[in-house]
């Protein structure tokens, strides 16, 4: 055996011995040790706060039927928690007028309307949270959802998430829906305009009616027969156009119409519709 090969021997052997003494002198995990890993795998209580806001403008509250909200979990399909959201719509000075810094809470200042669950959780787990609102009115009735990944024991509150509804809430006031009209008459149309949570829409204010689009059409079946520019009535958020009702023989299943808000700028469409069954001016004449 050379000198080389001699060497090399005895340094494998003595880093053999050195980790054979190490094993030797390995400390064994204590008892609080042993103890606070088992717990690693519990699940831990995690707080969700979701709230439902009206795009560019309040959150949705009591005054409009407030919101529904889901959350589950992507990956199995389960629900983990829903209910309503309730409350007030916020401070119109602190959400609308008050600069913020991106770290700021927007809504949570001051008493707002949210839902608020606990979730024992086991693990990371990637959630989808969906809304639907305003409750009170269906044929307004606007969804939107996002997927969010919560860690256990670490809790979303504040603001919380955060979920936009786009649209106005239009509604036909007068004539009222189903209202006979005579033919031949000259009838004043009004409808009122607000965001989804109840915000007035007018001249002037935070929703500034000049710069939405708010007009009527009217129609016989399914074709537009006449469109109609609809102009501020002069209190809280009614605007009105007056028009002309076609002849019966014109319009044999009566007329509708349909009030439309848009707002390019923001996103923000809306409309309402009323049906009007036609009748005959002689049958005014003959009942004067």
């Amino acid at each position: 055996m050379n000198y080389g090969s001699l060497t090399r021997l005895i340094g494998t052997g003595f880093l053999v011995l050195l980790s054979s003494v190490s094993a030797a002198f390995t400390p064994e995990p204590s008892e609080s040790e042993i103890e606070s890993t088992s717990h690693y795998n519990d699940p831990l209580p995690t707080t969700v706060l979701v709230r439902v806001v009206a795009h560019r403008s309040l959150v949705l509250g009591h005054d409009v039927g407030g919101a529904r909200v889901t959350i589950t979990d992507v990956a199995t399909g389960q629900l983990l928690a829903s209910g309503l959201q309730q409350g007030e719509p916020g401070d119109q000075t602190q959400i609308m007028r008050t600069p913020h810094l991106m770290d700021e809470p927007l809504y949570s200042g001051r008493p707002a309307a949210a839902f608020s669950a606990t979730l024992e959780l086991a693990r990371p787990t990637l959630v989808e949270i969906t809304a639907e609102g305003p409750l009170a009115y269906p044929n307004a009735l606007q969804r939107a959802s996002k997927t969010v990944l919560l860690i256990p024991g670490h809790d979303l509150t504040n603001d919380g998430i955060v979920l936009h509804l786009y649209g106005y809430l239009v509604q036909v006031e007068s004539p009222k829906p189903g209202e006979p009209l005579i033919a031949k008459e000259d009838v004043m149309l009004r409808a009122s305009v607000r965001t989804l949570s109840g915000a007035l829409v007018r001249p002037h204010s935070d929703w500034d009616s000049r710069k939405v689009h708010i007009y009527a059409e009217l129609l016989i079946g399914d074709r537009i027969v006449e469109r109609l520019q609809m102009f501020y009535a002069g209190e809280k958020s009614r605007f009105e156009a007056p028009f002309f009702v076609p002849l019966s023989k014109d319009a044999p299943d009566g007329i509708s119409v349909r009030v439309i808000a848009a707002d390019v700028a923001t996103g923000n469409f809306g409309m309402g519709t009323a049906q009007y069954p036609v009748l005959s001016e002689r049958l005014r004449s003959r009942k004067n």
